[in-house]
């Protein structure tokens, strides 16, 4: 096989190669050579993503057809700079899950069920890689359909652990099908007027669509079932309960890579479908995208304030936190969409990271992690204590980690637009969130252990996938050459895919 050839299908790869190995860790009696075929193919996943950056960064477009039927007819995978991206960040992410699903899934679900689970982990994966890479319309929803039930799975699996897990997973299933109906409905009307479902070639017909009030129709709908998959308030509401009974190695997965998928999804609709009818798109992203984000932000924030339950408080900081991104975003011009992409790459880290050290809590302590739990802990569990201060410095956005750069970034674009007032919402909603934070930092550091708490110890086998998030929190606050780059470059790919 030539290079050419090996880059050529690296799209497809990238998606194939988890749905295929899926099956295969369903028939493995054996947990942990399940885990061991899911870490093959997410780490398969995480070379091709890697190669396909090395290739974007050029400027190359990358395209795949699939059955080798070119569009409009076939489906169409493309690789530009945003995809590219995406795609790295939310393969690096899932190999490190996967890393720290290695002892963290076994601990908490059924050994008959492990193998079961890690099949469910790949299609997830699978999905979400194919829906940042399909240019065709129905085919998004067809892996919007595949992430999201493998997902409901993997949520219900914390059922062994805690009984809500199942409605967790049932309301996930709900809410999750209404955003999934909408957004087929959007496309049905789009398709009807336009007879295609490829997006460049949509983009090419719209503006020549006489009949407008369709295209706001459909595009509307569209718009909004991606709202509801990436947990933009107030259609969050499946979220927060997803997060905190699923088992912590799904959590982790989840919180690192799902909502961004849908929120690159979202971006794409909005600047590459309909970036040809700027009427639209101007009136959706300052009346819906930025009031909603900023709305998003401050209740995220606040409910995280008065939350006691950790994996609770994590889950409402991501709706703050998706906020961020969104209202990057939101702006519309190449800077705030830039600092969007860099804070997909930096939270998802964050996120991560921090899911993984209430992980590795409550696997040590046998019980859920609340803030009173977390007594002392920093002297009982100080590797892990570590690691999660310095992720949760890197979420209020401290100088020298990655956090800041997200902040610094977008708080330049709004500056760049004048945008003065919601500059001051920014800072003010990111000293808020130090009081969370706080409040759990003092517990951990300041406070003594209970009298009756249990002699509990670390998981060293946890250490390195929790380590190598840390590290790279403060490595992107020291340099962040490269993911400010590929963020520039992945907005440009965007913006003159809309033009």
């Amino acid at each position: 096989m030539s290079i050419y050839t090996l880059f050529n299908n690296l799209p497809a790869l990238l998606v194939v190669v988890p749905l295929l190995l899926s099956p295969i860790a369903t028939l493995i009696p054996s947990g942990r050579l399940a885990w061991v075929i899911a870490l093959l193919g997410t780490g398969v996943s995480v070379i091709a993503a890697m190669l396909l950056c090395s290739v974007t960064a050029s400027g190359i477009r990358i395209t795949y057809f699939l059955g080798n039927w070119p569009p409009p007819w076939g489906i169409e995978f493309v690789v530009d700079g945003a995809t590219s991206l995406t795609a790295m960040v939310m393969a690096t992410l899932a190999f490190l899950a996967t890393l720290f699903a290695g002892r963290a899934l076994a601990a908490e679900i059924a050994a008959k069920d492990v193998g079961k689970a890690y099949a469910a982990w790949l299609l997830a994966c699978g999905g979400l890689y194919g829906l940042v890479m399909t240019a065709d319309a129905f085919n998004l929803f067809v892996f919007l359909e595949i992430s999201a039930l493998a997902s409901v799975i993997l949520i219900a699996l914390g059922a062994g652990q805690d009984r809500r897990a199942l409605i967790a997973a049932y309301n996930y299933l709900v809410i999750g099908a209404v955003g999934a109906t909408f957004y087929v409905i959007g496309v049905g009307f789009i398709y009807a007027v336009t007879g295609s479902l490829n997006m460049a070639d949509l983009a090419q017909r719209i503006p020549d669509v006489e009949a407008g009030s369709i295209i706001y129709v459909g595009f509307g709908f569209m718009v909004a079932g991606m709202l509801v998959k990436a947990a933009v308030f107030p259609v969050h509401i499946w979220l927060p309960a997803a997060y905190s009974y699923a088992p912590a190695a799904v959590s982790t997965l989840l919180a690192a890579i799902a909502t961004k998928a849908a929120i690159y999804v979202l971006a794409r609709i909005i600047f590459t479908v309909f970036g040809g009818v700027p009427e639209v798109t101007a009136l959706a992203l300052e009346w819906v995208v930025v009031p909603l984000s900023i709305a998003g932000i401050f209740l995220g924030t606040i409910m995280a304030i008065y939350e006691r339950d950790l994996k609770k408080m994590l889950a409402f900081s991501s709706i703050a936190q998706i906020g961020y991104i969104t209202l990057g975003m939101g702006i519309a011009t190449g800077a705030g969409i830039a600092a969007g992409f860099i804070h997909i790459g930096n939270h998802a880290l964050i996120k991560g990271g921090l899911f993984m050290a209430v992980g590795g809590i409550f696997l040590a302590t046998g019980a859920r992690v609340s803030v009173d739990s977390m007594a002392g802990i920093g002297r009982k569990m100080p590797v892990t204590a570590a690691a999660f201060l310095i992720c949760g410095l890197s979420l209020i956005g401290l100088p020298l980690t990655a956090g800041f750069i997200s902040k610094l970034y977008l708080v330049r674009a709004l500056l760049d637009n004048d945008n003065l007032l919601i500059v001051g919402l920014v800072l003010a909603s990111s000293a808020l969130s130090v009081v969370y934070l706080w409040k759990i930092v003092e517990v951990m550091w300041v406070r003594s252990a209970r009298v009756d708490a249990m002699e509990i110890s670390e998981r060293p086998a946890l250490y390195i996938p929790l380590w190598l998030v840390a590290i790279s929190n403060i490595w992107l606050g020291l340099d962040a050459g490269w993911l400010v780059g590929a963020a520039e470059a992945a907005a440009a790919s965007l913006l003159g895919a809309g033009g």
